[in-house]
């Protein structure tokens, strides 16, 4: 049976009747006959007749709703990523199944949504982190102590795990490699053997951390990440990863570009040795040794900070760059300083003391400058009435502004292998770094850190380091195709794509995607991701 419309016209008028029709068999051949006129029924009412009849199954429109709706996006690119870039074997030699599994849902929620293993069970809520993971959807609980237990499986197993990272990222090797090291604090005592105190580049010396110590490659995938205590002296650390660079990855000759914490003698000889080249930058005070050396006829060249002086004493090569932007910020960072460091000592003087203590107010002025950072700017005196006495240091702050935007490149490379433009380029390449550190400190909330045994500190950061070499591996994919926003926030936008089951009647019945917003769909495009979204997976299944 079906519906058919005919049309008939009547005194210029034309008529449309719905007529249900049966279709039979006769010797004669077919024929078909009408059952009823349905023409008075509503439109709405005809065509759930004519569905019907056509064998759709039609149900009342409150019986519909859409249930068990998860998000989906961002982890079905993460999933798709860690295939792809040959990581499903990553933790092959963790013992259990479902270690390697809770493994990946701790590096996948890294990037989508980091906080405590204590709170990921209540985060991954509402998402499909365990089916992602190869987990039951359904029964998945993610306890704490499985989380570290799994944790824990890494000990004794992280060399290979970093190898097969570094041949993944680097089949051809590397000819580059940038290395710098930062610092992350502990609220509480720390782990011991590991936390301690020392200088802070977030500012807390109050508080004991450790260092991390981290090698990538000039377009930011990591190469190394080596946990060190919280105390050790920057200069220490280079040998330490030379060692690891050449034993554990073969890397036998690069060029190591690093900042002037690590350019001490006894590194650079080193290196030498090594047959192993460097490009680093010295302290403002080597830049006005250098400097002072110079003949009078290049110093002029100093006031314009866009040109490369290159310059070659005692048989060391030498780059002096700047930079405009540079100058203005060293200009205002002195002036503030110095303004906060003559109102503090203006306010110092005009204490009205009963009894004057000169030694104690001296040391009270000196304890302030150094804390703003002015103690060099000025020169003071307390008299035996107590009376505070200074001056500004004219000739040391003059001295300054006339180097303000420059700083001074050390290299071993020739003119002839590596132009001074390319040193400086080389140089420049450390933000890749900094980049590297504000993902591991920042996205991946390597801070704060809620774990107080050594291993475990070490396996957490280790952790984030694979988070942030997924991250840096896509990274490097998307720009190339135009795209230039964070991956961590494209793919927390993506997490708003979700996976639901229709339901009707009480009954489940398909499986479906939510509709993508426009914007959504366009950058999907762009990053060729839009296959991953055509239906849902059957990994997808809640």
């Amino acid at each position: 049976m079906f519906v058919q419309a005919t049309r008939s016209r009547r005194q210029n008028k034309t008529y449309v009747s719905y007529l249900v029709r049966e279709s039979f068999r006769t010797s004669e051949g077919p024929r078909s006959r009408t059952v009823c006129n349905i023409s008075a029924l509503p439109p709405e009412v005809r065509d759930l007749v004519a569905a019907a009849l056509s064998g759709q199954t039609c149900v009342v429109l409150e019986q519909i709703e859409l249930s068990h709706a998860l998000d989906y996006g961002g982890l079905a690119v993460l999933r798709e990523a860690w295939q792809r870039f040959g990581l499903k074997k990553l933790f092959a030699e963790v013992p259990q199944v479902r270690q390697r599994q809770l493994l990946l849902a701790i590096i996948f929620g890294r990037i989508l949504f980091p906080c405590a293993k204590l709170a990921l069970v209540e985060q991954a809520s509402g998402t499909l982190l365990a089916a992602a993971c190869g987990l039951c959807q359904q029964s998945e609980t993610f306890d704490e102590d499985d989380l570290y237990e799994a944790m824990d499986g890494l000990n004794g197993r992280w060399v290979p795990i970093e190898k097969k990272l570094y041949a993944e990222a680097f089949p051809q090797g590397v000819s580059l490699v940038l290395y710098d090291l930062t610092s992350v604090y502990f609220e509480g005592k720390g782990p011991e053997g590991l936390g301690a105190y020392g200088y802070s580049r977030d500012h807390r010396e109050d508080r004991p951390q450790i260092l991390l110590a981290v090698a990538t490659d000039p377009q930011g995938v990591p190469i190394h990440l080596e946990v060190l205590r919280g105390n050790r002296a920057d200069t220490t650390t280079l040998q330490g990863l030379l060692g690891t660079l050449q034993r554990r990855f073969g890397i036998q000759q690069a060029i190591f570009v690093f900042d002037n914490g690590m350019s001490s003698t006894l590194n650079l000889e080193t290196m030498r040795k090594e047959d192993l080249h460097f490009v680093t930058r010295l302290s403002a005070a080597t830049l006005r040794e250098v400097i002072a050396q110079l003949p009078q006829n290049p110093q002029p060249q100093l006031c314009d900070r866009t040109k490369l002086i290159e310059l070659t004493l005692e048989g060391n090569r030498y780059v002096i760059a700047g930079g405009e932007h540079r100058q203005q910020r060293d200009l205002a960072r002195r002036r503030a300083r110095l303004e906060k460091a003559e109102s503090e000592l203006k306010r110092l003087a005009a204490v009205r003391r009963k009894k004057p203590n000169a030694q104690k107010l001296a040391s009270q002025v000196g304890r302030k400058l150094q804390q703003l950072k002015a103690h060099k700017y000025f020169q003071y005196q307390v008299d035996e009435k107590g009376q505070l006495q200074y001056q500004k240091n004219e000739e040391l702050i003059q001295s300054e502004q006339n180097l303000d935007g420059l700083y001074l490149l050390h290299t071993d490379l020739e003119g002839t292998r590596c132009a001074k433009e390319q040193v400086l380029g080389n140089y420049k390449n450390l933000l890749a770094v900094e980049d590297a550190f504000c993902q591991l400190k920042s996205y991946m909330e390597v801070r704060p850190v809620f774990h107080w045994r050594p291993d475990r500190v070490r396996n957490h950061v280790r952790l984030c380091f694979i988070a942030y070499w997924l991250c840096a591996k896509l990274t490097n994919e998307w720009r190339a195709k135009g795209a230039t926003g964070e991956v961590q926030r494209i793919l927390r936008q993506l997490q708003g794509i979700r996976v639901g089951t229709l339901k009707i009647a009480d009954q489940d019945s398909k499986r479906l995607l939510t509709q993508i917003p426009p914007k959504l769909n366009t950058l999907l495009g762009q990053l060729g991701l839009l296959p991953l979204f055509s239906q849902p997976p059957a990994w997808a299944e809640a």
